[in-house]
């Protein structure tokens, strides 16, 4: 899908989030806040720790106990309870130097960390983790907003990329449009047919929303308008690559 002009507006005026938040009442408010309302076709983009907070995904330090491994890992100058996370939420360690990880997630994201972080969390010894089902989150945001508009749903979060330094904004969960665009069998501008194009759709939203939501914090959502996308709920579970085709693994 493509459009010739996008609006992407940040979303700001939410309050502090906390464990058990209405997130889509909350959003709609901040919405009505700022002189807006969901549209038919719109995309409400919600970054990670947002659901991730109302879904009582943070967890305090001091509750967490280190096994060795997380011990030996985190050496004399990282915190083995943190590490000890990031063990907790990883199906396997893809790749290590001392003790930054890149770890396959429970749902099969690849990332630094497991998606496991302190920043912007609610105090200063707890850390936020990915929600459980990113795609059931992003389905229930979507029921929740279909009161308002006919609206698609993609949560976020900031990863690293292959030789490539600096994060991008990508989508961990998405529903109600098709987040992977495939374009084998069509023509390019030249006549020739595609043969192996598909377009992830939602990382695109993701990392155009980032634009205006930031990387650190602070405006933890977006509106994006103007987009033509198809409808779908396969969500970004789907879009992963099947362990047989990944080069890198």
């Amino acid at each position: 899908m493509s459009a010739a002009e996008l609006r992407v507006v940040g979303v700001r005026g939410l309050p502090e989030l906390r464990a058990g938040d209405d997130l889509p009442r909350l959003l709609l408010a901040a919405l009505a806040g700022i002189g807006e309302q969901l549209c038919d076709g719109d995309v409400v983009v919600i970054a990670q720790k947002a659901v991730s907070k109302v879904e009582g995904r943070e967890v305090e330090l001091a509750d967490v106990r280190p096994r060795p491994e997380a011990v030996e890992i985190a050496g004399s100058d990282g915190d083995p309870r943190h590490v000890e996370l990031i063990l907790r939420e990883s199906r396997r360690i893809v790749r290590r130097r001392g003790r930054l990880l890149v770890c396959e997630t429970r749902h099969g994201l690849v990332c630094a960390s497991a998606g496991v972080d302190r920043s912007n969390a609610s105090g200063p010894d707890r850390a936020i983790l990915l929600p459980i089902d990113p795609d059931a989150s992003a389905r229930g945001l979507r029921e929740a907003f279909a009161r308002e508009a006919r609206t698609a749903v993609v949560i976020t979060d900031s990863f690293g990329r292959p030789f490539r330094r600096g994060t991008s904004g990508v989508a961990i969960g998405c529903a109600g449009l098709q987040a992977l665009q495939v374009l084998t069998g069509r023509h390019d501008s030249a006549g020739r047919v595609l043969q192996h194009t598909a377009i992830h759709l939602a990382d695109q939203i993701a990392a155009a929303a980032e634009l205006v939501m930031g990387a650190i914090g602070g405006i933890p959502a977006a509106l994006v308008r103007g987009l033509e996308w198809e409808p779908g709920d396969a969500g970004i579970t789907a879009t992963l690559m099947a362990s047989e085709r990944d080069l890198f693994r």
